[in-house]
Order: structure tokens, then C-alpha cells, then sequence
């Protein structure tokens, strides 16, 4: 049996069913009213809506459904968390995706967990040595538990910039004006970072402190240009203690290099002058055993060996003539000068 008709009936007869209209709805609608109405009344007819009022009703109620559900239903991104409150009171909290709530009962609250927040403020303190100082702090923070931002605090970023004055005061109060001001920065947002996230806990607002920076450090105004000379000579110190540590360096290596050359050469000088001693100690005892052997011809050498060595370190010679007043003298540069101008010529 061939189904392909052109009625768009089944085999039974029966027509599509993707093809039935609304009015076919409000119709049978109508016929179950009917029937209720003419249960309760005793007829079809008499008190109960006719047709016409009944489908305007049956619009008028789908409207309603259709509107009632486009308000209870909702939609959240993934960095987003909603926290709904049925009667006031804490019902769920929903994520990402379609939601569903129940409108004109439940509320809802919308954050976006993800995302980080700053707060900055600047602020008057008073330090450890009783100087004042005007700090400029950031706080980068975020929600960890919607719940707790929701319910448990009235205003939680509120409470955030009171705790965090609080936990500044109390650690810039234990730190001196120099520290403050110069090294003890970094320590001190490491500190308000620990203290604010204690109170933040304490008081369950639902917030985590991701980061905190100490971003200016400034005296008073009034003292501020004596301040700066204070630092700008505590810069010339440090950079005069640089340079000298840097000339240090640099000299006392070279004066140790030169200490060990002199000692070097102090050894040196010993070693010779030990073994020139140790030679001549040994040629003295030779020339001992050579004028024990022979003395005159021994004294006779040593007598013209020593005048040898007199003469020829010596440019003027006097002499004395046996038997005369006169002092014979000789030049004898002269002398060997005149001998090499000769052998030139």
C-alpha cells in the first residue's frame, strides 16, 4: 500500500502531527473547559465561556506563561555566579549556562567571580618615630565566595577600604619614617597584605586579596623639600662609599702585587749575597793553602792584583819620587785618549 498521499495522512488516517496549529490546541482546550463547565452546571450551555471567550482567555493565559517564563529564566557566562535568595533567604547558588528561578519570589545577585577588582587610596600615617607620612596603597582583589559577598556583609567593598586603612595604619606604625620611605616599602605591602586578608576572613566578606602595592611614599608637604636634601645627601654618601670601595679595589691589589715583588727581589738580593760570600769564603781558603805554600810570590800577586784593579778604575795617577820634594803626576785619560786618536789616524 502506497503511504505518499497528498492529504499528509498516516496510514491510519491521520494527519501530521508537526502540522497542528495553535487554534487546533485552543479548540481542544476548549472542549476539556467545556466539559468540566458542563460537568459542574449540568450542560454544555447556560453560565459556562462560550468559544469565542474561551480562546481569549486560553491567549491570554499562554501570553502570561510565555512571558512569566522569558522572566524566570536566565543566562550566565562562564566567569559568572549567581546567588538566589527564595522568600529572602539563601536557596542556591547557579553557574555558567540557562538558569532557572521563580520570578516575583526568588532574587538574584550576578558577579563575575573572575574578574579582578582595584581599589588605591592615599592616606596620612603616623610612623614608629612619630613622623607623619602620606602613603598611596593599591589593592587588586577579587570574589571567592559570592555567598558570603552576598549575605554576610552589607557594602563588602566598604569593609574592604576600612581593613584596609586599618591594616595599613597598624603596620606603618611599626616601621620608621626612613624605612617607610626607602627600604621597608616592600615589607610593609607584604604585611598589609597578610593583615588586611586576616580581617577580610574574620569578617566572611567573601573576598581574596590577590596583590598589594605600596605605589608612593611622600613626607608632608611642608617638609618635603628638606627631606629631599636629606636624600639627595644620603645619595652623594652612598655614591662616594661606591666610589671609594671601587678605588680600593683597584689600588690594593696592585699595592700587594707590588709588596710581593719587593719581597721577590729582596730574597733574590739575599740569595746573592750569600753565595758571593760562600765564593769568596771558598777562594780565600784556596788562596790560604796557595800562601802557605809560597808567601812572598802570594803577597806580590795580591799586591799587583789590587794595584791593577786601583789603576784601572782610576783616570789620574800621582806619583812620588824616591828622594825628591816633586809629585810626579800622569794623566792617563789624556794619555789613552791621544794612544786611540793615533791608531784612528
Amino acid at each position: 500500500m502506497n503511504w505518499d498521499n497528498q492529504n499528509n495522512k498516516d496510514p491510519w488516517g491521520r494527519k501530521d502531527q508537526d502540522e497542528v496549529s495553535f487554534d487546533d490546541l485552543i479548540k481542544k482546550f476548549s472542549v476539556m473547559f467545556g466539559k468540566q463547565g458542563s460537568g459542574s452546571n449540568g450542560s454544555s450551555g447556560g453560565n459556562g465561556f462560550n468559544f469565542p471567550t474561551k480562546k481569549a482567555f486560553l491567549y491570554g493565559f499562554f501570553g502570561l506563561l510565555v512571558i512569566y517564563a522569558s522572566m524566570s529564566i536566565y543566562q550566565l557566562d562562564s566567569p559568572e555566579r549567581a546567588v538566589v535568595l527564595r522568600f529572602g533567604e539563601y536557596h542556591e547558588e547557579t553557574g555558567e549556562g540557562l538558569n532557572f528561578m521563580l520570578a516575583g519570589i526568588d532574587e538574584r545577585y550576578v558577579e563575575n567571580v573572575a574578574l579582578t577588582r582595584r581599589y588605591s587610596q592615599t592616606a596620612n600615617m603616623l610612623t614608629k618615630d612619630e613622623n607623619l607620612v602620606d602613603v598611596t596603597i593599591s589593592v587588586q582583589y577579587r570574589i571567592k565566595n559570592l555567598k558570603d559577598f552576598v549575605l554576610n556583609v552589607r557594602d563588602p567593598e566598604s569593609s574592604l577600604r576600612e581593613a584596609t586603612e586599618s591594616s595599613l595604619r597598624h603596620v606603618v606604625g611599626d616601621n620608621t619614617l626612613e624605612e617607610t620611605l626607602t627600604t621597608g616599602r616592600e615589607m610593609i605591602a607584604q604585611d598589609v597584605s597578610t593583615r588586611l586578608q586576616s580581617y577580610l576572613d574574620l569578617y566572611a566578606t567573601g573576598l581574596v586579596v590577590q596583590q598589594v602595592n605600596i605605589e608612593k611614599t611622600d613626607p608632608p608637604s611642608a617638609v618635603k623639600a628638606s627631606f629631599d636634601d636629606v636624600v639627595a645627601a644620603r645619595e652623594d654618601k652612598e655614591k662616594l662609599q661606591n666610589e671609594a670601595d671601587r678605588y680600593g679595589l683597584s689600588i690594593v691589589p696592585e699595592a700587594r702585587g707590588q709588596a710581593f715583588a719587593r719581597i721577590q727581589a729582596a730574597e733574590a738580593y739575599r740569595e746573592e749575597v750569600v753565595a758571593n760570600a760562600e765564593g769568596e769564603a771558598v777562594r780565600f781558603d784556596k788562596l790560604l793553602a796557595e800562601y802557605e805554600k809560597a808567601p812572598k810570590v802570594t803577597r806580590d800577586r795580591l799586591y799587583l792584583d789590587a794595584l791593577q784593579g786601583l789603576y784601572s778604575n782610576s783616570t789620574k795617577v800621582l806619583m812620588d819620587v824616591e828622594g825628591g820634594n816633586n809629585l810626579m803626576y800622569l794623566p792617563l785619560d789624556k794619555i789613552l785618549e791621544q794612544n786611540r786618536s793615533q791608531e784612528e789616524d
